[in-house]
């Protein structure tokens, strides 16, 4: 990792600068709370926060084309927010084309919600709860809150500060947003989003029990203890006893407002869900036995034994786990391979430092070595000067230029540079069957012809046996349970033609 010391001065300069572009709102009431709180951010700075982020947030996932469900996502979040406590604040509500499975909010009331989290509710209750949930993280304005705490800390951090210049320049333009999206709250405003969750969720007729359940889902999804996975939980406490407490706030609820009866909605919500993509979209680039393959695109090219993988409608990410390099596939930008490397060494500033036309597979490409030279000051105080080294390949295929940006600092680069080499060099057309015809799984809703197990089920149903756990999981389930006749479960088909 390269580390560049700031001046001081520089440093306060800039931090002073950042805190005097906010407003020192330092009276402000939280909706919620009615208590006044230290806030760095207006609620107009916060809503341009969440205008300029959304744009990014949807380029990174894109949108899941399915007119019943968003149009179930905006019509219960609307009427949640007009029963909460920023009524007032225009909210908007998006369902992400991700299998990841998670749901956000960004500040200005843009609330998110994947497939993959669509997916693993089991009935509307479950959705409401999560959904009343991040409409509170806006409510209470966990957001600015959290962003205040980290300017403020920014400022007590001025002496030591060292900036890490990283690889994010070269990635994808949602980064901000991506960073915003993945702002950590504490304890004390995730189990104010979870009371808040219990009051919209109630408030609109939903039994607020069903979201104390989906906790216990999150929990075996992640593995339990000894496994937690970077999806809803990377931003949300431990669940393994959310599910508990969450129960008690409901049953408190409940008790205080004498209503009811509260819905839970399951056959209406899985009969929605019946035909919504599982898992990856293998129509948008998928990966096995070491090569990306593209059957839209038809492309395909191999990847570094052992390099992660990152895929998303703008970009293909691949480092190895030591995270010494990076190498990314996108769009060149530009009617010829030489108008493509000079946009993109303006964009990044880049120094060339060599170019060649070559020829990948009979396609027409060309060659470029770059550096990006970093001004800065070593630990002494001394002008210093840290390199990273970039490779590129622009491979002209169809209408369309392709671009491999491959990158490393220069004590690294030489070690890494072979790989990149094979990787650019491997593009090619695809025009294998197999790889051109796969579908994505689907979930299908069955009724069960009689009393079974939901073993008996799935096999009944002819689920693999590998499998039967994870979609025991999927149906918030444990594989032991008898279940009547009639009851509807959850399967995962392959549409034919797919494999």
């Amino acid at each position: 990792m390269i580390h560049l010391r700031i001046p001081y001065r520089s440093l306060l300069l800039t931090v002073l600068v950042l805190l005097l572009s906010f407003s020192w709102d330092s009276c402000a009431r939280n909706p919620v709370t009615g208590k006044n709180q230290l806030m760095l951010m207006s609620a107009g700075q916060e809503q341009a926060m969440g205008d300029q982020s959304d744009p990014a947030i949807v380029a990174q996932f894109g949108l899941y084309q399915n007119d019943e469900m968003q149009q179930f996502l905006n019509s219960k979040g609307q009427e949640m927010a007009a029963v909460s406590h920023r009524a007032d604040l225009k909210f908007d509500f998006k369902l992400l084309d991700s299998p990841v499975v998670n749901a956000f909010a960004l500040p200005g009331g843009y609330v998110y919600f994947t497939r993959g989290i669509m997916a693993h509710f089991n009935n509307e209750a479950q959705f409401a709860g999560v959904l009343g949930h991040e409409i509170g993280h806006v409510t209470a304005r966990h957001s600015a809150r959290q962003y205040s705490r980290t300017i403020l800390a920014q400022v007590g951090l001025i002496a030591g500060m060292i900036l890490s210049p990283e690889f994010a320049q070269f990635g994808n333009e949602a980064s901000q947003a991506m960073q915003l999206m993945l702002l950590k709250y504490g304890r004390d405003a995730e189990s104010e989003s979870d009371k808040l969750g219990v009051e919209y969720s109630s408030e609109i007729g939903y039994d607020a029990h069903e979201m104390a359940g989906f906790f216990a889902t999150l929990d075996r999804l992640s593995g339990g203890p000894e496994g937690r996975l970077p999806t809803f939980l990377s931003t949300h406490p431990d669940p393994s006893d959310r599910n508990v407490k969450v129960g008690q706030l409901a049953d408190q609820w409940q008790r205080k407002n004498n209503g009811g009866p509260y819905e839970v909605g399951r056959d209406t919500y899985l009969r929605m869900i019946d035909g919504l993509m599982y898992g990856e979209d293998p129509r948008q680039g998928f990966v096995e036995n070491s090569n990306f393959y593209h059957p839209d695109l038809k492309f395909q090219y191999a990847i570094p034994s052992g390099w992660q993988t990152a895929n998303t409608p703008q970009q293909v990410q691949m480092a190895p786990e030591d995270g010494k390099a990076v190498m990314i596939l996108q769009l060149g930008q530009g009617t010829s391979l030489e108008a493509a490397a000079q946009a993109t060494a303006e964009k990044y500033q880049l120094r060339t430092t060599g170019s060649q036309r070559r020829t990948v597979n009979g396609l027409s490409a060309l060659e470029v070595y770059a550096d990006l030279v970093q001004e800065g000051q070593d630990a002494n105080g001394q002008p210093a000067q840290q390199v990273l080294k970039t490779l590129s390949y622009y491979i002209q295929y169809g209408e369309l230029i392709y671009h491999f940006l491959g990158l490393s600092t220069e004590q690294d680069f030489a070690s890494y540079r072979g790989r990149m080499l094979t990787t650019m060099t491997s593009f090619n057309t695809l025009n294998d069957p197999d790889k051109l015809n796969r579908q994505a799984e689907r979930i299908k809703i069955e009724t069960l012809p009689r009393d079974m197990t939901l073993r008996e089920a799935f096999s009944n149903y002819r689920q693999p046996s590998d499998r039967m756990e994870e979609l025991a999981i999927l149906n918030g389930m444990e594989l032991t349970v008898r279940l009547k006749k009639g009851t509807l479960i959850k399967t995962v088909t392959t549409p034919s033609g797919g494999q």
